[in-house]
């Protein structure tokens, strides 16, 4: 169990996905589906999340047309870029409970920063659709921007420097354990977020 106490941080960072926004990636499917034709577990059957061309797009290492394209492939379905965007940026739910109150009230005692494996078409989405809550963060570290994504320990290691304080300091929060791993193992103190109380919590434990 990750020990916090008043005064144990200097910055909170934070994941987006199912940290601070809600994913629900079922909605890319049955957009993809109803486009297609097809049923949605035809293509639960096929699609591999954590794919070569998945890795590549969230370091913008290939476009999010040849994405699109290894996805038509994979998937075994017809639809056209502007289809498979409309299902890939329908997965944000909303925010997660309690999130816009505890943000706020956490901003005004540390920097807030986020740290987030993601595409371009996503942060072209979720900056615009969730500008008012994610301008609480002084900064966002994301996967398609700065080249590098969690779990690496390269990725942890830039964004640490690039907050300016010791690992130790900084508390960060992700609902992945391998990502809570990788943080632990470059000095980290991490929270696993298993359900919105576990933010809620934390920040209790830090007197905030």
């Amino acid at each position: 169990m990750t020990s916090l106490s008043p005064g144990s941080a200097d910055a909170l960072l934070f994941d987006l996905g199912r940290v601070v926004l809600d994913i629900d990636f079922s909605k890319a499917i049955a957009c993809w589906a109803g486009h297609a034709g097809c049923k949605p577990e035809a293509i639960i059957a096929r699609y591999v999340r954590d794919s070569e061309a998945y890795r590549l797009h969230e370091v913008g290492k290939i476009s999010d047309e040849e994405y699109f394209a290894s996805l038509r492939a994979s998937l075994g379905i017809g639809i056209s870029d502007a289809q498979f965007l409309e299902g890939w940026n329908a997965i944000f739910a909303g925010e997660m409970p309690d999130v816009a109150e505890l943000l706020p009230r956490a901003a005004k005692q540390m920097p807030l920063y986020a740290f987030s494996n993601t595409n371009r078409p996503h942060v072209d989405h979720f900056s615009k659709e969730y500008a008012d809550l994610l301008g609480h963060f002084r900064e966002l570290y994301l996967s398609s921007s700065i080249g590098l994504r969690k779990p690496d320990a390269a990725a942890f290691d830039h964004v640490v420097a690039a907050i300016g304080v010791p690992a130790r300091r900084i508390v960060f929060f992700d609902d992945l354990a391998e990502n809570v791993e990788g943080a632990r193992a470059r000095g980290l103190t991490a929270v696993h977020v298993t359900s919105p109380r576990d933010v809620g919590d934390a920040l209790e434990a830090l007197g905030i």
